[in-house]
This record gives C-alpha cells, structure tokens and sequence, in this order.
C-alpha cells in the first residue's frame, strides 16, 4: 500500500452524537451557573437574532498584546421583547434526581389563592434545591409573524435559597427587561437550534474525503465501514442521516451595547438591540448557525450568564460599526 497516506485522522467529531433533531424549536438548558454571592438575579434571557455586524471595540483585557488598542470584530445583533415572568417552579433531590415539588402560574387562581399557596411553600424551602421561573416572550414583538408565546424555563441565581424564593414570587406576572438581567460588559453563552439541513451524506455531514476519480464504484461514499468481525457497523463511522437543527452552545459571548436599530432591520416599532461580541476572532465560523439579516430565519436563543460573568464596569467601546 505504497500509494496511500499513512495520516488518516478520524473525521467528524464524537462530542454531538446521536446528531438528530431536536425536539424542539426552543433550545433546552440542561445545567445553570451557580452565583453564591450577590443578590438574586435571573441567570438567562430569551432573545432573537436578528443579524450580524463588524464593530470596531477597543480591547480592554489587561495582559494581552492588545490592550487598549482598536480590534476589528465579528459581533452578533439580537432582539429582545421584553420578557413576562408567567411561573415559579421550585425542585428538591428525590430519589436520586432532582425533581419538581411546587409550581404556580400567575394566570391560574385568584391573589389571595395565590399568596396562600406562596405562603405554604415558605415551610418547605428546607428541601428546595433550586429554583426556576417560567418565563414568556412574544415572537411578534421582535418582528415576527408569530403571535404564540414561546414559555421557558430560566434559573434564579444569587444569595440563599430564600431571598431567591422571595425575588422570584415578586417577579411572577410581571415584565423583565434584558438591561436588568446583563449588564454591558458581562460574559454570556449562547444556546440556539441550528439551522436545518436535512439528510445529508458523510462527505457534507462529517467532512470525510472523497474517493480518486475511478478508484471504486462510488466517489462520495466511506471506503471501509468496519472489519469482518466484528461484523457490526461501529457509532463512530460516519454515515449518512440528519445535518443541523441541532442544540449548539457557544461560550464566552460579551454584551456590548444596547439601543434602538431602525425597523428595517428588527421589524416595526421601537424595539431594543443588543450586540453580542465574539471573544476571539473567527469563534464563529463553520458553526452551521443562522446568520442572516432576514426575519424569516431568527432563532429563539436563550443567552444565559456564564460562571465567567465579569461583574465590574464595562470599558468596552464601540467606535463604528459596519453591517
């Protein structure tokens, strides 16, 4: 076998398997940061994308080669409605996982039911480990044509278990804004379903190189897909199926700025804009996401605080910004 290379690394990565369809349209947070200190906060926010842009920023990271001077960045523009704390779901560890015990919606019952049931839940906050609100936003209000609310679970970080019971039963059935939640400057991680593509075969899905021109009887198909025994197909060859729309979670976002674009580009009305800043240049590329300038392909993406969040005065800049 003279002629063949003797580098051959595995294609395609094992970190996302099995690479099917999610289940649904709104991405689903599996694990929330834990913020011991400070006060009560909401540790996620439901936004939409609505494009991208290059913003020129000045660098304000200490110890880097570039401190202080102008950087040339991707940035990503998102459209936040505000948000409507509809519910309170509190959990506690029962049989060996973390379970649901208590959960209040602010359209059910009357307020005297309602603080009475609030009232009860106070003598069980000895067996709360964590607690969540539900929270809704409007499609429609970034520009969409839905008009369907789309409900989600946030965490509720910060202090002890009582002062976040107390924040978030204050906050059920009223509007939160996304400047109250993050902070310029603060570090976030975006979680969004990607776009889709549907079935596709092994060379567009896992990158696997095609066959020489007349060396087999097909050209874009796996050589080998597994030794005579064990006569069995293995998870990591790569095979033909489903390619995007996909949960993706991109870390070490950083919010810069906020204001009010014009409604050609986030839909009619006077609807809020926040720029999200890549960390590191390229973080973006050939990550299969939606980044068009087009309504039609916004994504619901939950941004939630990352346990890297920078609590201290933003001294980023934007200087200009080119879309």
């Amino acid at each position: 076998m003279g002629h063949r290379k003797h580098s051959a690394p595995r294609r395609g990565s094992l970190a996302y398997r099995p690479r099917g369809r999610a289940k649904r349209f709104v991405p689903r947070v599996r694990t929330w940061p834990s913020l011991s200190s400070g006060s009560p906060v909401l540790l996620g926010f439901p936004t939409f994308k609505a494009g991208t842009i290059h913003a020129i920023t000045t660098d304000d990271r200490e110890k880097t080669p570039n401190f202080g001077k102008p950087l040339f960045n991707p940035a990503t523009v998102l459209a936040v409605p505000e948000a409507e704390v509809v519910g309170v779901r509190l959990y506690a560890r029962e049989n060996g996982g973390e379970r649901p015990i208590a959960e209040w919606r602010s359209n059910t019952g009357k307020v005297s039911e309602q603080e009475k049931i609030i009232g009860g839940w106070r003598e069980m906050l000895g067996r709360v480990t964590r607690i969540a609100g539900i929270v809704s936003v409007v499609p429609r209000e970034a520009g969409l044509t839905q008009k369907e609310p789309i409900a989600l679970e946030m965490g509720v970080g910060g202090g002890e278990i009582g002062s976040q019971f107390e924040y978030a039963t204050k906050l059920l059935g009223k509007k939160v804004k996304f400047s109250e939640v993050f902070k310029p400057g603060m570090y976030v991680d975006a979680l969004a379903i990607t776009k889709g593509k549907g079935f596709e075969g092994p060379v567009t899905r896992f990158g696997v190189k095609r066959k020489q021109h007349k060396s087999r009887k097909s050209v874009r198909a796996v050589g080998v897909i597994g030794p005579w025994h064990p006569a069995a197909v293995m998870y990591t060859v790569a095979r033909a199926g489903q390619k995007g729309f996909q949960q993706r979670t991109e870390t070490g976002k950083r919010r810069a700025k906020d204001g009010f674009p014009p409604s050609s580009l986030c839909g009619p009305g006077s609807l809020a804009a926040i720029i999200v800043l890549s960390t590191s240049l390229g973080f973006c590329v050939h990550r299969g996401m939606s980044w068009r300038m087009t309504p039609p392909s916004r994504r619901a993406r939950p941004v939630l605080a990352s346990s890297r969040h920078h609590s201290g005065p933003s001294s980023i800049s934007l200087g200009s910004m080119m879309i």
